[in-house]
């Protein structure tokens, strides 16, 4: 029978009933006292000289209280980059500034130059237009590859060139170079990973409060990791001390990797407030997002897989372009090098893995973090190129992936990565059983009597998640450490109030975390408060990304719940007179064992705060825990997903009859939040696949600027997914951290888009067009003029 309480338990967000009735608190709802409203003037050309800003006349409109531009911030620290990659000559990345201002040049179309501040927002967007401009326009370099060339236009005139690095990582080149020469087989594919825009339902916010009295800033801001935005913006970019800097994020609306990084407009709403004495308030339009919030994925990449007479794996290299836009973002650079390059194994027992990346400046928006970071893009070209091999080969994909797979665990890539456990058949298994193949034909017959085409596609991923440990990633040039913590404050009456350092935005902690600690103490989740997003009430911690939340955070306030524990039976042992040692805990009573001696939870914690029942100088008052969490290993969920699609011959739309997953995650806390959590990232996935594109013209304009252009997924794109599952038979719990968990948050956007894409090559190969490889975003006309040959 399904439990109705505690870990395992499908219980509905508690989270949810203030959303759903208007109740939610978010960083727009914020409105200060006398607070004031920024405008920024953004650039309307990717590359130009700043000859003059003139903001004379702007400054005498009526309700204007100042306006802010890059000579203000001559002497305030740029926006930081938190990773350090070192080339593959041992080189450290070219890392140009980042100022909050454009200062002498703008070098992508959004670019702020200035900002206005006044009373109203209409009145700093109407003094914006009488700036008064002198911007002389430059030559933008926008594709990766002619970035590269010998006298390319530079978009940062003090490097030497557009490369930011060139990465070279996993098996050194002799080895590789000989597997592919004694290779009976080598199957060659060039990809492309489209540019995306996260788009999440709640744009980026920013108010910037100061007390002059005990001269303290306070930052409400739409972020998934206020304390690294406090860390970040205090230590590197204001100079604010952290104790007189205070972050908070409330309620946020949807992050996708893209309210992680620090930006430019938290740090002027911040710095323009101390400067003003007055709160500085900032709403992104939804046109401003699309030009200011950093952009996915974006690379171009050449994949060769090269297999024995057996079909075996025995060699793969890989030669990306990366673009990393005109600046670089908090974590860019590690995106497409350590969250990309150590996956490319996938799930296979390839002995020899090499992977090469290009990041490159562009004069486009920053591309950085966006679901699944650098897992998707590995899957994608990997899922892809081994597809293409099998046709190659005139064998069945699923028996070629099924004869690689790793099946002895623990098992070290050649990419640097441990998997500590892992059952690929078993999600193999179960996805096929889901899919029904052995009916395939007869749905595909059916399809053609429509005059439709009809084609399956299938791939198998994993993902590194629980981003950490801090020595390792350290090592690798990460300027912060990737552990977590949480308090766990017990009241005098029982209830709990548990601060963390991770930050739910749509991820569901607030349930998820009291069901863990209801059921280590055998009391009611109604008694258990999640506290999260305010760095002056939670303990220092790393944020929410990269499906990290449970892994990390969770086992931190697990640790912090058994100290807890451990204190409670100190103080119940005194109570009843037993020794520490014969103290147990069920259902929420501490008993002698062996007697019927026992003594209720909240029993226990009123003595702890009215302490006339044992000795001080053994147990000193109060019921309160703090604990660090800073994993051995990352968590490697796994999945096995098919999707079927009908391609009309006629248009070359395709439409997702049927899609199913099956994933394996380790223990599940809540059944029903994974399922949702996978069918968003399915839903983003098949966007990608068939729909979203950023797109620039040759100067740097962004064609996709709204929705009238940037295509999102709607109801009517996607199927039904209920056909998930999480079963038990495919689990493999982790084997290092007490949960068991692995992290589900992005599988569906990685494991999804190879899938679809897949799917439509085999149906235009089943009508007899030679179709290799589509682009991302599979769209009509891609499809169609694909068909055309």
């Amino acid at each position: 029978m399904p439990k109705d309480h505690g870990i395992g338990a499908s219980q509905k967000r508690r989270e949810d009933v203030r959303f759903l009735t208007g109740a939610g608190n978010y960083t727009d709802d914020i409105n200060v006292y006398n607070q004031a409203y920024v405008h920024f003037l953004r650039s309307d050309v990717a590359h130009g000289k700043i000859n003059s800003v003139n903001t004379e006349a702007a400054s005498a409109m009526p309700g204007v209280v100042r306006i802010f531009t890059g000579a203000d911030f001559e002497s305030v620290g740029g926006l930081p980059c938190g990773w350090q990659v070192t080339d593959k000559d041992g080189n450290p990345m070219k890392e140009p500034a980042h100022p909050v201002l454009a200062q002498g040049k703008v070098r992508h179309v959004g670019d702020p130059i200035a900002a206005v501040v006044a009373d109203s927002l209409e009145e700093a967007r109407n003094a914006a237009e009488a700036i008064e401009l002198d911007i002389e326009e430059l030559p933008a370099v926008v594709n990766m590859k002619a970035a590269l060339d010998a006298g390319a236009t530079k978009v940062h005139d003090d490097l030497s060139d557009n490369l930011c690095y060139d990465w070279q990582f996993g098996t050194d080149t002799d080895t590789v170079n000989e597997a592919f020469a004694k290779a009976a087989h080598v199957t060659t594919l060039e990809l492309v990973n489209n540019r995306l825009v996260a788009n999440p339902m709640e744009p980026r916010v920013a108010v910037g409060d100061y007390n002059r009295a005990n001269d303290e800033s306070t930052l409400y801001t739409t972020s998934q990791n206020p304390h690294v935005i406090r860390l970040l913006m205090g230590a590197f970019v204001l100079g604010i001390p952290e104790h007189k800097l205070k972050v908070v994020a409330p309620d946020v609306g949807g992050g996708f990797g893209t309210k992680i990084f620090h930006y430019a407009e938290e740090a002027f709403c911040t710095f323009a407030a101390r400067q003003i004495n007055r709160a500085v308030k900032w709403t992104s339009t939804r046109s401003e997002a699309f030009m200011s919030d950093a952009h996915g994925r974006d690379h171009v990449t050449k994949i060769e897989l090269a297999l024995d007479a057996e079909n075996n794996f025995i060699g793969l290299r890989t030669d990306t372009y990366a673009n990393m836009g005109a600046y670089l973002s908090t974590f860019a650079s590690c995106t497409p090098t350590w969250l990309h390059g150590t996956l490319m194994a996938g799930n296979y027992t390839t002995p020899a893995v090499q992977v090469n990346v290009k990041a490159v400046f562009t004069n486009t928006v920053p591309v950085d973090a966006y679901r699944g970071a650098g897992r998707p893009e590995a899957t994608f070209s990997l899922e892809r190129v081994i597809d293409k091999a099998a046709r190659e080969l005139n064998v069945d994909p699923i028996k070629l992936r099924r004869q690689n797979f790793i099946r002895s665990f623990p098992y070290a890539t050649p990419v640097a990565v441990e998997y500590d456990t892992g059952d690929y058949d078993a999600t193999m298994d179960k996805m096929e059983e889901l899919m029904d193949l052995g009916n395939f034909a007869a749905r595909r017959a059916a399809s053609e009597a429509k005059g439709k085409l009809r084609g399956l596609g299938i791939n198998c991923f994993i993902e590194a998640c629980g981003i950490a440990p801090s020595n390792l990633v350290g090592q690798l040039g990460a300027r912060a450490g990737l552990y977590d913590a949480a308090t766990v404050r017990v009241n005098a009456t029982g209830s709990i109030s548990v601060m963390v350092g991770a930050h739910s935005h749509g991820q569901g902690h607030e349930t998820v975390f009291p069901q863990v600690v209801a059921e280590m103490l055998g009391i009611d989740e109604s008694m258990i408060d999640i506290v999260h997003g305010d760095t002056s009430k939670i303990p220092f911690g790393m944020g929410t990304y990269g499906s990290r939340s449970l892994a990390v955070c969770g086992s931190a306030m697990v640790r912090a719940t058994e100290k807890i524990i451990n204190k409670a039976k100190k103080i119940a042992a005194h109570l009843m007179e037993a020794s520490e040692a014969d103290i147990e805990l069920k259902d929420g009573q501490f008993s002698v064992a062996g007697t019927d001696k026992s003594v209720a939870w909240g029993d226990v914690t009123l003595a702890a705060y009215v302490p006339h029942n044992y000795p001080l100088e053994d147990i000193e008052p109060g019921l309160e825990e703090t604990a660090f969490y800073d994993p051995a290993n990352f968590t490697y969920p796994a999945g096995a997903y098919a999707c079927e699609v009908e391609v009309d011959p006629e248009t070359g739309e395709v439409k997702i009859e049927k899609f199913v997953s099956s994933d394996d995650f380790g223990n599940v806390i809540n059944p029903m939040i994974v399922e949702g959590q996978v069918h968003g990232g399915i839903a983003q996935g098949i966007g990608q696949a068939l729909l979203e594109n950023c797109a620039y013209d040759e100067n740097g304009q962004l064609l996709s600027a709204s929705y009238m252009d940037y295509a999102m997924p709607r109801a009517d794109n996607l199927p039904t997914l209920d056909n998930y599952i999480v079963d038990h038979s495919c689990q493999t719990p982790c084997t290092h951290n007490p949960l068991g968990v692995k992290g589900c948050g992005e599988a569906g956007a990685i494991g999804s888009p190879p899938t679809v894409v897949n799917a439509v090559i085999d149906a235009l190969r089943s009508a007899g067009h030679n179709v290799e490889h589509i682009d991302m975003p599979v769209s009509p006309s891609r499809v169609w003029a694909a068909m055309q040959g």
